[in-house]
C-alpha cells in the first residue's frame, strides 16, 4: 500500500496531563511547588474536617451509654467511677487502658447520677443466689425481733435489737434479744426499773455490751417519758437517742413504722457496694470510706423501690458468698461481671504447712 504524495503528513500533539498524587513525578519526590497549591489547600481543608468530625463522633460515643458494648476483659472497679468533664467539654482521661475504658462510662453528667453498668443484671444474679434464704439474717435479723408481739411492743423490740446489732453478728444479737424477752425486758418500763448490771449480763457477749446496756436503759427512759412507752416515729428523733446511728434509724423506720426513709447500710452493704463499683466519694473516683458515705452514694442512683430489700439481700449475700475475708468468688454466679471477682484474697484460706518435728 502506497501513500499519496498529495496527502499532507499528520503530526502528533503531546498533551500534558495534570499532576496527581499517583503520578510518577509525585511519587518520585516532587516538591510542593510542583503540586497544584489550590488542590493541596482543598485536601488539607477536607482532612481537617474529617479529623474534627471524627473527634466529635468519639466524644459522642464516650458520653453515651455503653451497655451494649462487650469487652474482651473484665473491667477494673475503678472503671465504674465518676468522670468529670472539663470546662471545654473534653473528658479527662489518662493513658492507661483501664482509665480509657472507664472514660466510656460517665456515671455523673450534667448534675444527674447515672446507675452503674449492668447493676440490674448483678442484682438479679444476687437475688437468685439468695433465693434459698439460708443466711443468718433470714432467720435472726433485726426484723425478726418481737415478731409475735403487738405492734407497739414489737416496735420497741426492733429498736432494742437494732441497737444491739452494731458490730455484732446476727446470731449473737438474736440470742441477746431472746434472753431479754425471757426476762420480760422487751418493755421500756421494765427496763427502766431494772438494774443496768442485769441488762449488761443478759446482753453479753454483744459488741461493746457495757455501753449498749447504758444506751438501752437511757433509750427506754426516753420512750417512757416522751413517747408514752412507744418509740420515736421520725428519723431525727430516733437519731437523738444515744447509741442510735443512721443505719439503725433507717432500719427501725423501715421495719417498725413501714416508712422507707433511706437505705440501711451496714458493714456488708458497705463492703459489697464498693466491690461492685456502685459507690464512690462525691466528686472523686475513690471508694467510700464509711457506711454513711455509701448510703448517700447508693441513694443517688438506686431506685427507691430497691431501698428496702437491698439491705437483707446484700447482708445475706455477704454472710454466705461475698464474705469479708476469703470471698467465695468461685461459687458466685456473677463472677464474670463483677469488677472485683478473684481480685482480692483467695477464695479459701491457705492450708497450714506442717512443721517438721524437732530433732
Amino acid at each position: 500500500m502506497s501513500i499519496s504524495p498529495s496527502s499532507p503528513p499528520k503530526t502528533l500533539t503531546l498533551i500534558r496531563m495534570p499532576l496527581t498524587r499517583s503520578s510518577p513525578r509525585f511519587l518520585s519526590g516532587a516538591s510542593k511547588s510542583q503540586i497544584n497549591p489550590e488542590m493541596e489547600c482543598k485536601d488539607e481543608t477536607q482532612r481537617s474536617k474529617r479529623i474534627k468530625q471524627s473527634s466529635r463522633i468519639k466524644e459522642e460515643i464516650l458520653t453515651s451509654e455503653i451497655s451494649d458494648q462487650k469487652f474482651n476483659c473484665l473491667p477494673d472497679i475503678e472503671e465504674f467511677a465518676y468522670v468529670k468533664k472539663s470546662s471545654t467539654g473534653e473528658i479527662k482521661t489518662e493513658n492507661s487502658t483501664s482509665q480509657s475504658i472507664h472514660s466510656e462510662r460517665l456515671i455523673k453528667s450534667k448534675g444527674k447520677i447515672w446507675p452503674p453498668e449492668k447493676w440490674e443484671e448483678i442484682l438479679e444474679g444476687i437475688r437468685k443466689m439468695r433465693s434459698l434464704e439460708n443466711a443468718p439474717v433470714d432467720t435472726k435479723g433485726c426484723e425478726k425481733a418481737g415478731s409475735l408481739l403487738p405492734p407497739k411492743e414489737r416496735r420497741f423490740a426492733v429498736l432494742i435489737s437494732s441497737m444491739l446489732s452494731s458490730q455484732t453478728k446476727d446470731e449473737v444479737t438474736h440470742g441477746a434479744v431472746e434472753r431479754l424477752a425471757m426476762n420480760g425486758l422487751l418493755d421500756p418500763e421494765a427496763i427502766v426499773r431494772t438494774d443496768e448490771r442485769i441488762i449488761r449480763e443478759l446482753i453479753k457477749p454483744v459488741g461493746f455490751y457495757p455501753k449498749k446496756a447504758s444506751f438501752i436503759k437511757t433509750a427506754a427512759q426516753t420512750c417512757v417519758e416522751k413517747y408514752g412507752g412507744d418509740i420515736p416515729s421520725n428519723l431525727s428523733d430516733l437519731l437523738s437517742l444515744k447509741g442510735v446511728g443512721p443505719k439503725m434509724a433507717h432500719l427501725v423506720m423501715n421495719i417498725a413504722w413501714n416508712n422507707v426513709s433511706g437505705i440501711c447500710v451496714d458493714t456488708h452493704v458497705h463492703r459489697i457496694s464498693n466491690r461492685l463499683g456502685w459507690v464512690f466519694k462525691s466528686g472523686t473516683t475513690q471508694k467510700t470510706s464509711n457506711p454513711e458515705e455509701t448510703r448517700v452514694a447508693l441513694e443517688a442512683w438506686l431506685p427507691k423501690d430497691e431501698w428496702s430489700p437491698i439491705n437483707p439481700l446484700l447482708v445475706g449475700f455477704g454472710q454466705t458468698v461475698c464474705t469479708a475475708r476469703f470471698p467465695k468468688c468461685g461459687l458466685c454466679s456473677i463472677n464474670t461481671i463483677c469488677p472485683s471477682a478473684f481480685k482480692e484474697s483467695s477464695s479459701s484460706p491457705k492450708p497450714k504447712l506442717l512443721k517438721p518435728p524437732k530433732k
